[in-house]
Protein backbone atom coordinates (compact mmCIF):
# COMPACT_ATOMS: atom_id res chain seq x y z
CA UNK A 1 0.00 0.00 0.00
CA UNK A 2 2.77 2.30 1.15
CA UNK A 3 4.38 1.80 -2.53
CA UNK A 4 1.44 2.40 -4.35
CA UNK A 5 1.10 5.63 -2.58
CA UNK A 6 4.13 6.89 -3.02
CA UNK A 7 4.26 5.84 -6.97
CA UNK A 8 0.97 7.63 -6.97
CA UNK A 9 3.03 10.75 -5.61
CA UNK A 10 5.98 10.42 -8.00
CA UNK A 11 3.01 10.47 -11.07
CA UNK A 12 1.49 13.61 -9.55
CA UNK A 13 4.92 15.48 -9.47
CA UNK A 14 5.66 14.59 -12.78
CA UNK A 15 2.84 15.31 -14.19
CA UNK A 16 2.78 18.55 -12.58
CA UNK A 17 6.80 18.52 -13.21
CA UNK A 18 5.95 22.07 -15.90
CA UNK A 19 3.47 23.60 -14.71
CA UNK A 20 4.93 26.91 -13.31
CA UNK A 21 6.96 27.10 -16.87
CA UNK A 22 3.36 26.23 -18.81
CA UNK A 23 1.48 28.86 -16.34
CA UNK A 24 3.53 31.52 -15.52
CA UNK A 25 1.08 34.56 -15.47
CA UNK A 26 1.86 37.42 -17.69
CA UNK A 27 3.50 41.06 -16.65
CA UNK A 28 0.24 42.25 -18.17
CA UNK A 29 -2.35 40.13 -16.56
CA UNK A 30 -4.46 42.37 -14.69
CA UNK A 31 -4.38 40.97 -11.04
CA UNK A 32 -0.50 41.14 -11.44
CA UNK A 33 -0.65 44.62 -12.96
CA UNK A 34 -2.99 45.70 -9.36
CA UNK A 35 -0.04 44.67 -7.07
CA UNK A 36 2.51 46.49 -8.88
CA UNK A 37 0.59 49.36 -8.54
CA UNK A 38 1.15 48.96 -4.51
CA UNK A 39 4.89 49.41 -5.24
CA UNK A 40 4.76 53.22 -6.79
CA UNK A 41 1.46 54.68 -5.51
CA UNK A 42 2.11 57.59 -3.49
CA UNK A 43 -1.32 57.33 -2.19
CA UNK A 44 -0.60 53.90 -0.12
CA UNK A 45 2.58 55.68 1.44
CA UNK A 46 0.56 56.30 4.24
CA UNK A 47 -0.51 52.98 4.53
CA UNK A 48 2.23 51.32 6.68
CA UNK A 49 4.06 52.08 9.56
CA UNK A 50 7.70 51.42 9.75
CA UNK A 51 8.79 48.29 8.43
CA UNK A 52 9.37 45.18 10.71
CA UNK A 53 11.86 42.09 9.57
CA UNK A 54 10.52 39.10 12.15
CA UNK A 55 13.81 37.83 13.97
CA UNK A 56 11.93 34.46 14.15
CA UNK A 57 9.37 33.35 11.59
CA UNK A 58 6.77 30.50 12.44
CA UNK A 59 8.65 27.68 10.42
CA UNK A 60 11.92 28.80 11.73
CA UNK A 61 12.46 30.54 7.93
CA UNK A 62 15.58 32.55 7.15
CA UNK A 63 13.98 36.09 6.29
CA UNK A 64 15.08 35.71 2.82
CA UNK A 65 14.11 32.10 2.77
CA UNK A 66 11.37 31.35 -0.40
CA UNK A 67 9.89 27.88 0.63
CA UNK A 68 9.16 25.39 -2.62
CA UNK A 69 6.86 22.92 -1.58
CA UNK A 70 5.12 19.61 -3.91
CA UNK A 71 2.23 19.76 -6.13
CA UNK A 72 -0.09 17.43 -3.64
CA UNK A 73 0.97 19.84 -0.83
CA UNK A 74 -0.60 22.65 -2.19
CA UNK A 75 -3.77 20.41 -3.10
CA UNK A 76 -4.09 19.43 -0.06
CA UNK A 77 -4.14 22.68 1.89
CA UNK A 78 -6.61 24.10 -0.78
CA UNK A 79 -9.00 20.37 -0.42
CA UNK A 80 -8.68 22.09 3.05
CA UNK A 81 -10.03 25.16 2.62
CA UNK A 82 -12.03 23.60 0.10
CA UNK A 83 -13.92 21.68 2.81
CA UNK A 84 -15.49 24.13 4.74
CA UNK A 85 -16.29 26.59 1.57
CA UNK A 86 -19.59 26.97 -0.52
CA UNK A 87 -16.29 27.34 -3.44
CA UNK A 88 -15.19 24.67 -5.96
CA UNK A 89 -11.47 25.87 -4.80
CA UNK A 90 -10.61 22.84 -7.17
CA UNK A 91 -6.43 22.78 -7.67
CA UNK A 92 -4.62 22.49 -11.54
CA UNK A 93 -2.15 24.21 -13.29
CA UNK A 94 -3.86 27.81 -13.81
CA UNK A 95 -4.52 27.91 -10.60
CA UNK A 96 -0.56 27.06 -9.22
CA UNK A 97 0.09 29.91 -11.91
CA UNK A 98 -1.47 32.15 -9.41
CA UNK A 99 -0.26 30.93 -6.55
CA UNK A 100 3.61 31.27 -7.76
CA UNK A 101 2.54 34.65 -9.09
CA UNK A 102 1.78 35.77 -5.14
CA UNK A 103 4.00 33.44 -3.18
CA UNK A 104 7.42 33.71 -5.18
CA UNK A 105 7.29 36.64 -8.11
CA UNK A 106 5.55 39.37 -6.18
CA UNK A 107 5.84 37.95 -2.90
CA UNK A 108 6.88 41.18 -1.11
CA UNK A 109 3.69 42.98 -2.28
CA UNK A 110 1.83 40.55 -1.00
CA UNK A 111 3.31 41.36 1.90
CA UNK A 112 2.60 45.09 1.83
CA UNK A 113 -1.30 43.91 0.69
CA UNK A 114 -1.88 41.72 3.36
CA UNK A 115 -1.02 45.11 6.14
CA UNK A 116 -3.48 46.46 4.22
CA UNK A 117 -6.26 43.95 4.55
CA UNK A 118 -5.95 44.06 8.33
CA UNK A 119 -8.09 47.95 7.08
CA UNK A 120 -10.15 46.42 5.23
CA UNK A 121 -10.90 42.45 6.28
CA UNK A 122 -13.19 43.16 9.28
CA UNK A 123 -15.36 45.28 7.64
CA UNK A 124 -16.25 43.46 4.53
CA UNK A 125 -16.10 40.39 6.91
CA UNK A 126 -19.36 42.58 8.69
CA UNK A 127 -21.16 43.60 5.31
CA UNK A 128 -20.70 39.66 4.03
CA UNK A 129 -22.10 38.30 6.82
CA UNK A 130 -24.84 41.16 6.94
CA UNK A 131 -25.98 40.13 3.54
CA UNK A 132 -25.74 36.51 4.51
CA UNK A 133 -23.08 35.55 1.72
CA UNK A 134 -19.78 33.57 2.01
CA UNK A 135 -17.24 35.36 3.90
CA UNK A 136 -14.89 34.06 1.19
CA UNK A 137 -16.05 37.25 -0.89
CA UNK A 138 -13.75 39.04 0.74
CA UNK A 139 -10.92 37.72 -1.17
CA UNK A 140 -12.35 39.28 -4.56
CA UNK A 141 -11.24 42.45 -3.58
CA UNK A 142 -7.75 40.74 -3.78
CA UNK A 143 -8.35 40.33 -7.38
CA UNK A 144 -10.05 43.38 -8.21
CA UNK A 145 -7.40 45.71 -7.30
CA UNK A 146 -5.42 44.52 -4.52
CA UNK A 147 -7.22 46.14 -1.64
CA UNK A 148 -5.96 49.60 -3.25
CA UNK A 149 -8.86 51.98 -2.79
CA UNK A 150 -8.25 54.22 -5.68
CA UNK A 151 -7.08 51.35 -7.88
CA UNK A 152 -8.30 52.34 -11.55
CA UNK A 153 -8.38 49.83 -14.80
CA UNK A 154 -7.37 50.60 -18.20
CA UNK A 155 -11.22 50.42 -18.84
CA UNK A 156 -12.25 52.85 -16.22
CA UNK A 157 -13.45 51.04 -12.96
CA UNK A 158 -12.58 51.81 -9.73
CA UNK A 159 -12.38 51.21 -6.05
CA UNK A 160 -11.13 48.06 -3.65
CA UNK A 161 -14.23 46.20 -5.76
CA UNK A 162 -13.44 47.99 -9.60
CA UNK A 163 -16.92 49.17 -10.04
CA UNK A 164 -17.58 50.59 -13.80
CA UNK A 165 -19.63 54.20 -14.32
CA UNK A 166 -22.83 52.29 -15.09
CA UNK A 167 -22.64 49.78 -12.90
CA UNK A 168 -22.14 52.16 -10.14
CA UNK A 169 -24.73 54.34 -10.87
CA UNK A 170 -26.96 51.79 -10.91
CA UNK A 171 -26.24 50.23 -7.47
CA UNK A 172 -26.62 53.90 -5.76
CA UNK A 173 -23.00 55.34 -5.60
CA UNK A 174 -22.72 58.76 -6.31
CA UNK A 175 -20.19 59.96 -8.66
CA UNK A 176 -20.12 64.06 -9.16
CA UNK A 177 -16.58 66.27 -9.13
CA UNK A 178 -16.16 66.83 -5.56
CA UNK A 179 -16.65 62.83 -4.65
CA UNK A 180 -16.73 59.27 -5.76
CA UNK A 181 -18.13 56.79 -3.47
CA UNK A 182 -16.55 53.94 -5.75
CA UNK A 183 -13.30 54.80 -3.66
CA UNK A 184 -15.17 54.61 -0.58
CA UNK A 185 -14.27 51.25 1.05
CA UNK A 186 -17.65 51.12 2.81
CA UNK A 187 -20.32 52.19 0.60
CA UNK A 188 -18.52 50.35 -2.49
CA UNK A 189 -18.39 47.14 -0.35
CA UNK A 190 -22.35 47.49 0.11
CA UNK A 191 -22.72 47.77 -3.63
CA UNK A 192 -20.57 44.84 -4.11
CA UNK A 193 -22.45 43.06 -1.96
CA UNK A 194 -26.09 43.58 -3.17
CA UNK A 195 -25.13 43.04 -6.62
CA UNK A 196 -22.83 39.48 -5.89
CA UNK A 197 -26.30 39.02 -4.16
CA UNK A 198 -28.05 39.77 -7.39
CA UNK A 199 -26.13 37.62 -9.57
CA UNK A 200 -25.73 34.76 -7.22
CA UNK A 201 -30.21 34.73 -7.76
CA UNK A 202 -29.51 34.42 -11.79
CA UNK A 203 -26.92 31.74 -11.93
CA UNK A 204 -27.52 29.96 -8.38
CA UNK A 205 -23.58 29.10 -8.40
CA UNK A 206 -20.55 31.24 -7.13
CA UNK A 207 -18.36 30.47 -9.32
CA UNK A 208 -20.31 31.25 -11.94
CA UNK A 209 -20.87 34.48 -10.02
CA UNK A 210 -17.27 35.13 -9.88
CA UNK A 211 -16.94 34.96 -13.54
CA UNK A 212 -20.15 37.24 -13.96
CA UNK A 213 -18.80 39.90 -11.63
CA UNK A 214 -15.59 39.73 -14.12
CA UNK A 215 -16.91 39.29 -17.60
CA UNK A 216 -20.55 40.27 -17.43
CA UNK A 217 -23.93 38.42 -16.78
CA UNK A 218 -24.31 38.46 -20.72
CA UNK A 219 -20.97 37.37 -21.59
CA UNK A 220 -21.58 33.98 -19.15
CA UNK A 221 -25.18 33.38 -20.61
CA UNK A 222 -23.48 33.88 -24.18
CA UNK A 223 -20.42 31.19 -23.25
CA UNK A 224 -23.98 28.84 -21.33
CA UNK A 225 -25.36 28.92 -24.75
CA UNK A 226 -21.88 28.40 -27.24
CA UNK A 227 -21.17 25.57 -24.23
CA UNK A 228 -24.45 23.64 -25.36
CA UNK A 229 -26.00 24.75 -22.25
CA UNK A 230 -23.68 23.24 -19.40
CA UNK A 231 -24.31 25.45 -16.19
CA UNK A 232 -20.90 25.19 -14.28
CA UNK A 233 -18.04 27.24 -14.79
CA UNK A 234 -15.10 25.10 -15.66
CA UNK A 235 -17.96 22.98 -18.44
CA UNK A 236 -18.06 26.71 -19.95
CA UNK A 237 -14.59 28.18 -18.95
CA UNK A 238 -13.04 27.26 -22.90
CA UNK A 239 -15.76 29.80 -23.96
CA UNK A 240 -15.19 32.48 -21.81
CA UNK A 241 -12.95 35.85 -22.87
CA UNK A 242 -9.01 34.79 -21.62
CA UNK A 243 -9.28 37.32 -18.51
CA UNK A 244 -12.49 35.77 -17.21
CA UNK A 245 -10.90 32.22 -17.75
CA UNK A 246 -8.10 33.27 -15.53
CA UNK A 247 -10.45 34.99 -12.87
CA UNK A 248 -11.92 32.42 -11.04
CA UNK A 249 -8.19 30.78 -10.84
CA UNK A 250 -6.93 33.78 -9.52
CA UNK A 251 -9.68 33.83 -6.96
CA UNK A 252 -8.82 29.92 -5.61
CA UNK A 253 -4.94 31.74 -5.50
CA UNK A 254 -5.89 34.66 -3.03
CA UNK A 255 -7.66 32.45 -1.29
CA UNK A 256 -4.83 30.34 -0.81
CA UNK A 257 -2.36 33.04 -0.31
CA UNK A 258 -4.49 35.04 2.35
CA UNK A 259 -4.71 31.75 4.50
CA UNK A 260 -1.25 30.03 4.06
CA UNK A 261 1.14 32.93 3.79
CA UNK A 262 2.88 32.46 6.79
CA UNK A 263 3.64 28.73 5.51
CA UNK A 264 5.45 30.99 2.31
CA UNK A 265 8.01 33.18 4.77
CA UNK A 266 5.42 35.94 3.70
CA UNK A 267 4.88 38.54 6.14
CA UNK A 268 2.04 41.12 6.17
CA UNK A 269 3.44 45.01 6.38
CA UNK A 270 2.78 46.56 9.82
CA UNK A 271 -0.53 48.80 9.37
CA UNK A 272 -0.37 52.46 10.10
CA UNK A 273 -4.04 52.23 12.22
CA UNK A 274 -6.31 49.02 12.30
CA UNK A 275 -10.01 48.88 11.30
CA UNK A 276 -10.99 49.26 14.82
CA UNK A 277 -8.77 52.00 15.59
CA UNK A 278 -10.87 54.61 13.18
CA UNK A 279 -14.40 56.36 13.20
CA UNK A 280 -16.43 58.65 11.77
CA UNK A 281 -17.97 61.64 12.55
CA UNK A 282 -20.68 63.74 10.25
CA UNK A 283 -19.17 66.81 8.76
CA UNK A 284 -22.25 70.17 8.82
CA UNK A 285 -20.28 72.51 6.67
CA UNK A 286 -17.80 72.36 4.14
CA UNK A 287 -14.31 71.75 5.44
CA UNK A 288 -10.70 71.42 3.27
CA UNK A 289 -8.13 68.42 4.67
CA UNK A 290 -5.89 71.74 5.13
CA UNK A 291 -8.98 73.19 7.55
CA UNK A 292 -8.55 69.92 9.16
CA UNK A 293 -5.15 69.45 9.46
CA UNK A 294 -4.46 72.89 10.87
CA UNK A 295 -7.23 72.58 14.17
CA UNK A 296 -6.75 68.69 14.40
CA UNK A 297 -3.03 68.13 13.34
CA UNK A 298 -3.42 65.24 11.30
CA UNK A 299 -1.02 65.67 8.11
CA UNK A 300 -2.75 66.14 5.11
CA UNK A 301 -1.57 63.00 3.41
CA UNK A 302 -2.68 60.90 6.25
CA UNK A 303 -6.70 62.40 6.15
CA UNK A 304 -6.41 61.85 2.43
CA UNK A 305 -5.66 58.30 3.00
CA UNK A 306 -8.16 57.53 5.55
CA UNK A 307 -11.05 59.42 2.97
CA UNK A 308 -10.33 58.36 -0.74
CA UNK A 309 -13.78 59.33 -0.98
CA UNK A 310 -13.16 62.92 -1.24
CA UNK A 311 -11.38 63.97 -4.95
CA UNK A 312 -10.33 67.31 -4.34
CA UNK A 313 -9.22 67.51 -0.78
CA UNK A 314 -12.57 69.19 0.06
CA UNK A 315 -15.78 67.54 1.88
CA UNK A 316 -18.70 69.44 0.37
CA UNK A 317 -21.80 70.34 1.85
CA UNK A 318 -24.35 67.44 2.25
CA UNK A 319 -23.90 65.42 5.33
CA UNK A 320 -20.44 63.44 4.77
CA UNK A 321 -18.75 62.21 6.89
CA UNK A 322 -14.79 62.26 7.62
CA UNK A 323 -12.92 59.50 8.74
CA UNK A 324 -10.28 59.74 11.53
CA UNK A 325 -8.47 57.91 14.47
CA UNK A 326 -10.72 57.83 17.22
CA UNK A 327 -8.82 60.21 19.10
CA UNK A 328 -9.03 62.76 16.69
CA UNK A 329 -12.51 62.13 16.24
CA UNK A 330 -13.13 62.80 19.59
CA UNK A 331 -11.55 65.78 19.95
CA UNK A 332 -13.11 66.92 16.92
CA UNK A 333 -17.10 65.96 18.39
CA UNK A 334 -16.26 68.04 21.89
CA UNK A 335 -15.02 71.51 20.21
CA UNK A 336 -16.94 71.19 17.01
CA UNK A 337 -19.24 74.05 16.98
CA UNK A 338 -15.99 76.05 18.21
CA UNK A 339 -13.87 74.81 15.09
CA UNK A 340 -16.94 75.83 12.64
CA UNK A 341 -16.72 79.40 14.33
CA UNK A 342 -12.86 79.47 13.93
CA UNK A 343 -13.26 78.07 10.66
CA UNK A 344 -15.90 80.58 9.35
CA UNK A 345 -13.83 83.49 11.01
CA UNK A 346 -10.81 82.78 8.46
CA UNK A 347 -12.63 81.90 5.87
CA UNK A 348 -14.35 85.65 6.10
CA UNK A 349 -10.88 87.22 6.95
CA UNK A 350 -9.38 85.42 3.91
CA UNK A 351 -11.73 87.35 1.56
CA UNK A 352 -11.30 90.42 3.26
CA UNK A 353 -7.56 90.13 3.02
CA UNK A 354 -7.68 89.58 -0.61
CA UNK A 355 -10.09 92.40 -1.53
CA UNK A 356 -7.25 94.99 -0.16
CA UNK A 357 -5.77 97.08 -1.99
CA UNK A 358 -2.25 96.41 -2.59
CA UNK A 359 0.22 99.38 -3.16
CA UNK A 360 3.31 100.38 -4.26
CA UNK A 361 5.60 102.58 -2.62
CA UNK A 362 9.28 104.42 -3.88
CA UNK A 363 11.60 104.37 -1.79
CA UNK A 364 15.84 104.52 -2.06
CA UNK A 365 18.58 102.71 -1.23
CA UNK A 366 22.23 103.87 -0.56
CA UNK A 367 24.43 100.80 -1.41
CA UNK A 368 26.88 99.90 0.66
CA UNK A 369 30.75 98.48 -0.02
CA UNK A 370 30.48 94.73 -0.71
CA UNK A 371 26.48 94.69 -0.95
CA UNK A 372 25.03 92.64 -3.40
CA UNK A 373 21.86 92.98 -5.89
CA UNK A 374 20.80 89.32 -4.19
CA UNK A 375 20.87 90.67 -1.12
CA UNK A 376 19.35 94.24 -1.82
CA UNK A 377 16.53 92.38 -3.46
CA UNK A 378 15.98 90.16 -0.50
CA UNK A 379 15.81 92.87 2.13
CA UNK A 380 13.05 94.76 0.04
CA UNK A 381 11.27 92.05 -0.66
CA UNK A 382 11.92 92.18 -4.63
CA UNK A 383 13.72 90.19 -7.33
CA UNK A 384 17.04 90.96 -8.50
CA UNK A 385 15.17 91.34 -11.89
CA UNK A 386 13.37 94.63 -10.45
CA UNK A 387 15.73 96.51 -9.56
CA UNK A 388 17.73 96.23 -12.81
CA UNK A 389 14.37 96.99 -14.55
CA UNK A 390 14.06 100.15 -12.10
CA UNK A 391 17.92 101.14 -12.57
CA UNK A 392 20.76 100.79 -15.24
CA UNK A 393 23.08 98.50 -14.17
CA UNK A 394 26.33 98.43 -16.03
CA UNK A 395 28.55 95.44 -16.07
CA UNK A 396 30.82 96.91 -13.70
CA UNK A 397 27.62 96.33 -11.17
CA UNK A 398 26.99 98.26 -8.27
CA UNK A 399 29.20 101.24 -6.36
CA UNK A 400 29.02 102.20 -2.96
CA UNK A 401 27.26 105.23 -2.70
CA UNK A 402 24.93 104.48 -5.62
CA UNK A 403 21.01 105.02 -5.52
CA UNK A 404 18.96 102.71 -6.30
CA UNK A 405 15.47 103.66 -6.73
CA UNK A 406 12.83 100.57 -5.73
CA UNK A 407 9.13 100.08 -5.45
CA UNK A 408 7.96 97.64 -2.37
CA UNK A 409 4.53 96.69 -1.59
CA UNK A 410 3.10 98.62 1.49
CA UNK A 411 0.77 96.31 3.59
CA UNK A 412 -2.88 96.34 2.62
CA UNK A 413 -5.23 98.55 4.42
CA UNK A 414 -7.24 96.24 5.80
CA UNK A 415 -9.26 95.71 9.21
CA UNK A 416 -7.57 95.14 12.26
CA UNK A 417 -9.38 91.55 12.75
CA UNK A 418 -8.30 90.39 9.23
CA UNK A 419 -5.60 87.53 8.94
CA UNK A 420 -4.99 84.98 6.74
CA UNK A 421 -2.93 82.56 8.96
CA UNK A 422 -4.23 78.84 9.66
CA UNK A 423 -7.22 79.03 12.44
CA UNK A 424 -5.15 79.06 16.05
CA UNK A 425 -7.75 76.14 17.29
CA UNK A 426 -5.39 73.47 17.16
CA UNK A 427 -6.77 70.28 19.36
CA UNK A 428 -3.99 67.78 19.19
CA UNK A 429 -2.37 68.91 22.85
CA UNK A 430 -5.22 68.94 24.66
CA UNK A 431 -8.86 68.31 24.14
CA UNK A 432 -11.38 70.80 25.46
CA UNK A 433 -14.64 69.85 26.96
CA UNK A 434 -17.75 71.42 28.10
CA UNK A 435 -18.74 72.30 31.18
CA UNK A 436 -20.51 69.62 32.85
CA UNK A 437 -23.61 71.09 34.59
CA UNK A 438 -25.20 74.39 34.17
CA UNK A 439 -24.01 74.59 38.29
CA UNK A 440 -20.07 74.06 37.33
CA UNK A 441 -20.68 76.94 34.80
CA UNK A 442 -22.21 79.75 36.46
CA UNK A 443 -19.08 78.63 39.58
CA UNK A 444 -16.67 78.95 37.05
CA UNK A 445 -18.09 82.39 36.39
CA UNK A 446 -18.44 84.19 39.47
CA UNK A 447 -14.67 83.54 40.02
CA UNK A 448 -12.60 86.40 40.34
CA UNK A 449 -12.38 88.60 36.99
CA UNK A 450 -9.46 90.61 34.91
CA UNK A 451 -9.31 92.35 31.61
CA UNK A 452 -7.33 90.92 28.77
CA UNK A 453 -6.02 92.62 25.56
CA UNK A 454 -7.41 91.26 22.47
CA UNK A 455 -3.93 90.95 20.46
CA UNK A 456 -3.47 89.76 16.45
CA UNK A 457 -4.14 86.28 15.76
CA UNK A 458 -6.43 85.37 19.04
CA UNK A 459 -9.96 84.04 18.60
CA UNK A 460 -11.93 82.48 21.62
CA UNK A 461 -10.89 79.72 21.25
CA UNK A 462 -7.13 81.01 21.91
CA UNK A 463 -7.86 83.66 24.81
CA UNK A 464 -9.57 80.97 26.37
CA UNK A 465 -6.73 78.17 26.46
CA UNK A 466 -4.41 80.94 27.90
CA UNK A 467 -6.40 81.65 30.30
CA UNK A 468 -7.54 77.97 31.45
CA UNK A 469 -11.00 78.55 30.46
CA UNK A 470 -13.93 76.91 28.39
CA UNK A 471 -15.29 79.00 25.61
CA UNK A 472 -18.77 78.43 26.93
CA UNK A 473 -16.95 80.54 29.89
CA UNK A 474 -15.47 83.12 28.14
CA UNK A 475 -18.52 83.70 26.04
CA UNK A 476 -20.80 83.60 29.36
CA UNK A 477 -18.49 86.18 31.10
CA UNK A 478 -18.56 88.81 28.17
CA UNK A 479 -22.08 88.02 26.57
CA UNK A 480 -20.84 86.67 23.68
CA UNK A 481 -22.33 83.89 21.57
CA UNK A 482 -20.77 81.36 18.61
CA UNK A 483 -21.38 84.44 16.13
CA UNK A 484 -19.47 86.67 17.52
CA UNK A 485 -15.89 88.65 16.71
CA UNK A 486 -13.08 89.80 18.55
CA UNK A 487 -11.13 92.63 17.32
CA UNK A 488 -7.22 93.59 18.07
CA UNK A 489 -7.54 96.17 21.30
CA UNK A 490 -11.04 94.68 22.12
CA UNK A 491 -11.24 94.34 26.13
CA UNK A 492 -12.22 90.76 27.56
CA UNK A 493 -13.37 89.83 30.83
CA UNK A 494 -11.24 86.30 31.88
CA UNK A 495 -10.90 84.75 34.43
Amino acid sequence: MKIKNLICALLLVVSFGNITAQTLVANDDPIAQALDVLATEKFLEKAWGKPVTPKNSKYNYAPDSIPAFDEFVYEARLAKLDAVSPFDLEYNPTVRGYIDLYTNRKRSLVGKMIGISQMYYPMFEEVLDKYNMPLELKHLAVIESALNPLAKSKAGAMGLWQFMYPTAKMNGLTINSYIDERNDPYKETIAAAEYLQFLYKMFGDWQMVLAAYNGGPGTVNHAIRRSGGKKTYWEIRPFLPKETQGYVPAFIAANYVMNYYSEHNIYPAVPKKHYFELDTVLIKEPLTFEQISGVLDVPVEDIAYYNPIYKKNVIPAGGYVLTLPKAKVGNFVNNEEAIYTALRQQTEQQKLAANATVKEKQVTHIVKKNEKLATIAKKYGVTSTDIRNWNYIGKKGLKPGRKLTLYVKETPTVSPDVTTTQPTVNLAAKETKPAKDAKKLAENTSKKSSIYTVKKGDNLYKVSQKHGMSIEELMKLNKLNSKSKINIGQKLKVS
